[in-house]
């Protein structure tokens, strides 16, 4: 059987893109697609290749009991500690690993001298400070160690890890009792830096103590790495094993203390008043405050000698923080998180009562519920905010920034980063709180997960909320930057030059991707619920997560993990060209004008209409026998055989051509180019030249055969006027002029300002609501 073809006239609307220079010249796929392989940790009987821990899966514990007592005068934090430390592994441990992360402060620590600096025109004291690293008298002062029958212990202090020799070796599945007593001066947190210390209010000569990685605490051993004693240089944060905690602060009396866990002692250390407003929170619709500002402000006048001390219990969390001051309001609401009951509550001085006794309890609630909805239900008694001009978090308590101009007043921006920062900080009883990943080796584990959650919170707060991370679109001015500016993001924390954009955006972004873009929302929230609930009170490494996600779904993501969170390359897919094919309809008074139009075009250039304008005598006009039929004959002429030639034609074709034929579709081959190297879906938007438009989603693996050039033929029903790649920006493209046909031009704008520093988390420099008073009669 002759078998008719179907001919196609090819219009083209864009020239071919240039030659890109290739990443890999040895190849053009086979990369980009490759499984992760042996780049992932082999599983075993403890982290199975499912991502789920598996049957032989242990951790150790350590449970405290410590008494600590505050010298407010001194500035000078005393305790000591019973730790009970349990080996649940297989292993023998001749000696334990604690944290000392206060030794952060010394002058010899290696973050001091590890530090670069430079000078410029302007140089601020506490810039000088740094420089200057004068000898303080910061860091922790052990005082004894000794097993649980007062027999002193051996041990070495190396810059922030403490080793403690064992006079037997610890057998698996043994307990060990150790007792460690110890001091340290607090340091002024404002100016020294770090995550705890105190803030001195000279206007009233009062403090806000935020007491964080406070005492000697026992380093991870696990069996991915066995001790984790790296190091704490500032920016890894900690790794810590579960336990429970029964902690008695003893403060000044008319100190409020707020911590991890719940107050035993309310009755004791409450006024009578303070103490029916607590009870009466248990069941109010809004927040209440127990400690409320009238008495604050009272408060700050005096300064008690006597003291108080405040008892906290909490069960299975991994570390113990407070906050201690005469100068804090206090408000509580009880939320409910699948039936059960959670207090939560703020913390706050005066100068951000405007702003968190509105906002600060309810975010806290907010964020619990939304979090709770996207991993599991939030499992302690109790979520706490403080304000302290900060950002950080701890089981059950975190602290944060917001504080209003005198007037009462303050600025929109630092309303919205009020909120931000309290959804993020509270997010991270999550992240890593509860699944406990290790901070120290990879923040992104908890800063980019918790940074995607709190995206989604943000959202689900208001749909007018301007996230500033999470949005694919907000990525962009990071990834495009010079290649010795970025690493990936499975870099350890202190190699990253930016911090911020490396370790909570971009992975926040690649998570909010794949859930919009690449798994869709079913599946990526059924494999994150998966991977919470998994590794909920455990420790995960990235292995663990990157496998669930795939486990769960039946998605390959390994292409995804490769490109997003092992390189720096960029997505910058390019709309190179797109030709339009019509059918030939095989009608010679259809397709002769075509033809004739080419023709002519074809025959047009410069030299023939100049000659002609010049006058020249062209031979075959002076000599007309050099005519002959082909000078005069009508080339595009329709013939009289033209309907019996089509009539054949279209005979010939077979009911399934017939079909195609009659369809009339229009045939759009379109070319692109990976310029930026990461692969990624491809998204179209077309616009037909009716004015309607149509969304076409393509998977990734489009470019597994050729990850630099490929190029797909679309079948329209419509003429199409326009296309638009990654119309919604979802996909973090970082050079949108090359998006689209025909080209569109992107203009920009530039402001001229004055820049002014302000202490972060403070409102200055006036703002609407100020304006708006003013114009009040």
């Amino acid at each position: 059987m002759k078998k008719q073809l179907l001919f196609f006239t090819a219009i083209l609307f864009g020239t071919a893109a240039n030659a890109q220079l290739l990443t890999n010249p040895g190849s053009n796929h086979g990369n980009r697609f490759e499984q992760l392989g042996t780049t992932l940790s082999t599983p075993n009987s403890y982290r199975t290749a499912s991502g789920a821990p598996g049957s032989a899966y242990w951790q150790q514990r350590a449970d405290y009991v410590i008494n600590a007592e505050l010298d407010e005068k001194k500035l000078l934090l005393t305790g000591s500690e019973t730790i009970t430390y349990s080996n649940n592994s297989p292993d023998p441990l001749s000696y334990l690993w604690v944290q000392l992360d206060e030794n952060q402060h010394k002058a010899t620590s290696d973050n001091k001298l590890t530090e670069t600096s430079k000078m410029t025109d302007k140089m601020t004291s506490k810039a000088l400070s740094g420089i200057l690293n004068a000898e303080n008298d910061l860091g922790v002062k052990i005082v004894k160690i000794t097993d649980d029958a007062g027999k002193a212990l051996p041990y070495v202090i190396n810059n922030t890890m403490m080793r403690i020799d064992l006079p037997t070796t610890l057998r698996p599945g043994q307990k060990y009792v150790l007792k460690i007593s110890w001091n340290y001066r607090i340091s002024d947190r404002m100016t020294v830096g770090g995550r705890g210390g105190y803030e001195y209010f000279p206007e009233d000569d009062n403090y806000l103590f935020t007491m964080t990685q406070w005492f000697p605490r026992m380093a991870v051993y696990s069996d991915f790495q066995g001790w984790q004693n790296k190091q704490f240089e500032g920016r890894g944060e900690f790794a810590l094993a579960f336990g429970n905690y029964k902690v008695n602060m003893t403060v000044p009396a008319d100190h409020v203390v707020g911590g991890t866990g719940e107050c035993q002692n309310y009755a004791q250390v409450l006024s009578a008043a303070s103490l029916k407003r607590w009870n009466a929170a248990q069941s109010a619709k809004a927040p209440i405050e127990i400690v409320n500002l009238a008495e604050v402000k009272n408060a700050m006048t005096k300064h008690s000698t006597a003291k108080k001390t405040w008892t906290y219990v909490a069960e299975n969390v991994r570390d113990f923080a407070w906050v201690s001051s005469r100068r804090i309001v206090w408000d509580a609401l009880a939320t409910y998180v699948d039936g059960k009951k959670i207090m939560a509550m703020s913390y706050y001085g005066p100068e951000a009562y405007p702003l968190y006794n509105k906002y600060s309890t309810k975010v806290v609630a907010h964020t619990l519920k939304v979090y709770s909805k996207h991993t599991i239900p939030y499992p302690y008694p109790v979520a706490i905010s403080v304000e302290a001009s900060n950002g950080m978090e701890y089981p059950m308590i975190c602290f944060n920034y917001g504080r209003a101009e005198k007037d009462g007043t303050y600025t929109e921006a630092i309303k919205l980063g009020m909120i931000g920062v309290i959804i993020h900080e509270v997010g991270h009883n999550f992240f890593p709180m509860i699944v406990n990943s290790d901070e120290r080796q990879w923040s992104w584990m908890d800063e980019g997960l918790n940074t995607f959650c709190q995206f989604l919170a943000e959202q689900e707060w208001d749909n007018n909320y301007p996230s500033a991370r999470g949005p694919a679109h907000k990525i962009v001015d990071y990834m495009k930057m010079p290649k010795d500016q970025l690493e990936p993001i499975m870099t350890n924390s202190e190699q990253i030059i930016n911090f911020g954009p490396n370790a909570y955006a971009k992975p926040a972004t690649a998570l909010n991707i794949l859930r919009e873009t690449v798994m869709g929302r079913e599946l990526f929230d059924y494999s994150f619920k998966e991977y919470a609930k998994r590794w909920a009170f455990k420790h995960p490494t990235p292995a663990d997560f990157f496998r669930t996600m795939e486990d769960a779904s039946a998605v390959d993501l390994d292409w995804f993990w490769r490109g997003w969170f092992f390189s720096t390359e960029a997505v910058d897919i390019s709309l190179d060209s797109v030709k339009a094919y019509r059918m030939n309809s095989m009608k010679a008074a259809v397709e002769n004008v075509d033809k004739k139009a080419v023709y002519e075009r074809d025959n047009k250039y410069i030299g023939k209409e100049r000659n002609r304008a010049a006058g020249i005598k062209f031979a075959v006009e002076q000599d007309t026998s050099l005519l002959d039929f082909y000078n005069k004959f009508e080339r595009f002429e329709v013939g009289k055989t033209a309907d019996q030639d089509f009539q054949t034609y279209y005979s010939g074709l077979s009911d399934a051509d017939k079909k195609l034929y009659e369809s009339k579709k229009n045939f759009y081959e379109l070319s692109f180019s990976n310029v930026g190297g990461l692969v990624m879906p491809i998204i179209l938007e077309w616009t037909y030249t009716d004015g309607t438009k149509e969304i076409e989603r393509i998977p990734a693996y489009i470019w597994r055969k050729n990850e630099f050039k490929i190029s797909k033929v679309f079948a329209k029903d419509k003429q199409v006027a326009s296309v638009q790649l990654d119309p919604y920006r979802e996909t973090a493209d970082i050079d949108e002029n090359n998006n689209s046909f025909p080209r569109k031009l992107s203009p920009s704008r530039f402001d001229l300002f004055k820049q002014q520093t302000v202490p972060r988390g403070a409102s200055a420099g006036g703002n609407p609501m100020q304006q708006s008073k003013r114009q009040q009669p």
